[in-house]
């Protein structure tokens, strides 16, 4: 069974792990029959005045000195309970998560070894608009589609609160809209990184499309009223199958931590990468202890930070340099590293600069070789076919009546082939490993697009349409695509995998949603997150349950967080 997994994305390792975690979920009570079966230490009701009992709120309790937060929702009695492996004795501080409300006041509980009851009650928040999330600002501002499409220009390195907070006109504002177009995609408020040629970026006359997007935000922010000239909105509370959960969140011990992607190593420790600092690290998942490792500065004075990390099938850990423009070849067992230099790393212009982004080795026993996705300076990206061993980057080309092609993500099946997607092209395509000519199939929805995907143990290739909002899936047996749209408007769900059982996952970069959609039935599960996040790279562990059930890690690349979402209900 091991052997037919070995070529396919992260299953080598996920199914490899399968035993230890057994064993883990079985000593540690993890597992859904004992979550059901053993006492709960902390237990509780959430009221308020409004609603009395109030479901779908979601309780965090955090162990002073702890880099851990376990989390919770309540159920439809508004009762929450947390597992006993879960929480030790000690002093935990308390938080909550619902839209509209605060804690009454600032609360602490202090557990000892008998299950404790503590009661939370909740009033009325006075600032409605510091809770919202992307999602619901973009449900509650007037526009269109289009112009509502501006704000991903906004959301890909920080939240909406700063245009929608902010009293520029729209002069002002186009000004500003052009001075974030120069600065690098992997920029945080913290990490503010420029692309090089931004002084002359800067000196250039706006385009119309900066003047329509400053006189957009300008219309919706606050440089003509003293407060919004439209109600606020916001999501319902999570409900049902959706409280039924536990959420374990990592605080990243090093300040300003911004991961992109984290996934299960064959180790069993999580592994990430930085997408601002030029760091790769592993997080023991038992302890929260965390160990980072620094890669090396080729181009000084270029933004640094890494847009993807994954494993290997002989166990190597790649990551892409993005603006340092090359590969990182990195041995977790010897600590070894070395690089792997984009050919055209050295050339940049006005338009951007050389960058790699991402990158697939997962089927490299195949032929030796690992997917990568380049940047030559102001130019559309390309794949390459990448030799570890030689440094031989190999483009692929396609003919002048090809389909627009530059590709987002890379995605190996398991002979090594390549998939290739991206969210404004209509069009996923498939690569063949050893001619490199390539098929192009028409989404069915148009506009939907791909940003990042997976494929299962089929070589099917699921994908999430970060643009149509929404999960596809392309069988290569039927040449056909299965689309399914998101019940949450504006998740803008960044990436997908199936579970190889019936769940196929997502997350959304908007809504701060872990989402699950069961296949067999078109059923959706949403898990909201306990803290406001912006969810790119998922990643599937298969766990050994009576159902049979997957769980998820993401990263919160905007504040510093790795977080697992277990769900104790099929």
């Amino acid at each position: 069974m091991l052997g037919e997994r070995e070529m396919c994305k992260f299953n080598l390792w996920k199914f490899v792990l399968l035993t230890v975690y057994t064993i883990y979920l079985v000593d540690s009570g993890v597992s859904n029959l004992v979550i059901a079966a053993e006492p709960p230490i902390l237990s509780g009701i959430v009221t308020s005045q409004e609603e009395g009992r109030m479901e779908g709120v979601v309780i965090s309790v955090k162990r002073a000195g702890s880099p851990m937060t376990i989390s919770v929702v309540t159920n439809a009695n508004g009762e929450y309970r947390f597992p006993t492996n879960r929480l030790g004795s000690g002093s935990y501080e308390v938080a909550i998560r619902a839209v509209g409300y605060d804690l009454a006041s600032s609360d602490s509980v202090e557990l000892k070894e008998e299950s404790t009851s503590f009661d939370l009650q909740l009033r009325k928040t006075s600032k409605l608009s510091s809770q919202l999330s992307n999602g619901e600002w973009m449900i509650s501002a007037p526009g269109t589609f289009t112009e509502k499409q501006y704000f991903d220009d906004c959301t890909m390195c920080h939240t909406l609160e700063r245009p929608i907070n902010s009293s520029y006109g729209p002069e002002e504002m186009s000004r500003v809209v052009q001075r974030m177009g120069a600065h690098t995609l992997n920029s945080t408020p913290a990490f503010p990184h420029f692309k090089s040629f931004v002084t002359q970026m800067l000196s250039e006359p706006l385009t119309e499309e900066e003047i329509d997007k400053g006189r957009y935000f300008s219309s919706v922010n606050l440089s003509s009223a003293d407060t919004w000239e439209f109600p606020l909105q916001t999501f319902p509370r999570p409900s049902g199958k959706a409280t039924k959960v536990v959420i374990t969140t990592y605080d990243l011990p090093r300040p300003n931590s911004a991961p992109h992607d984290a996934l299960v190593g064959p180790d069993g420790n999580i592994w990430y990468n930085d997408f601002v600092s030029p760091y790769i690290g592993k997080l023991d998942p038992e302890t929260g202890e965390v160990t980072e490792y620094e890669l090396p500065i080729q181009k000084p004075g270029f933004a640094v930070g890494s847009h993807a990390i994954d494993f290997s099938d002989d166990g190597l850990i790649y990551a892409s340099g993005m603006h340092q423009s090359y590969v990182v070849e990195f041995n977790p067992t010897t600590e070894e590293m070395k690089t792997l230099q984009f050919p055209h790393w050295q050339v940049d212009n006005a338009g951007n600069d050389s960058r790699i982004t991402v990158l697939d080795p997962s089927a490299k026993s195949v032929n030796g070789l690992i997917w990568v996705n380049g940047y030559k300076g102001g130019e559309m990206g390309v794949a390459y076919q990448v030799n570890p061993e030689t440094n031989e980057w190999t483009p692929v080309t396609h003919p002048a009546s090809a389909p627009p092609h530059n590709a987002y993500d890379v995605i190996a099946d398991s002979q090594n082939n390549m998939y290739g997607i991206n969210m404004d092209k209509e069009h996923v395509w498939w690569t063949d490993a050893k001619t490199l000519e390539t098929k192009f199939y028409r989404i069915p929805t148009a506009g939907a697009g791909g940003r990042r995907g997976n494929v299962d143990l089929k070589d099917r290739l699921w994908w999430a349409q970060y643009r149509g909002n929404g999960i596809g899936m392309f069988d290569p047996e039927t040449e056909t695509i299965t689309e399914w749209p998101l019940p949450t408007p504006w998740t803008s769900p960044y990436d997908a995998e199936f579970d190889e059982e019936r769940y196929v996952w997502t997350g959304g970069m908007n809504n701060d949603l872990a989402v699950r959609l069961n296949v067999e039935t078109g059923e959706f599960t949403e898990y909201l997150l306990p803290f406001e996040t912006n969810i790119r790279h998922v990643d599937v562990q298969i766990t050994d349950n009576p159902y049979n059930l997957s769980s998820f890690w993401v990263v919160g690349q905007i504040n510093g967080k790795i977080t697992r979402v277990e769900p104790t209900a099929p």
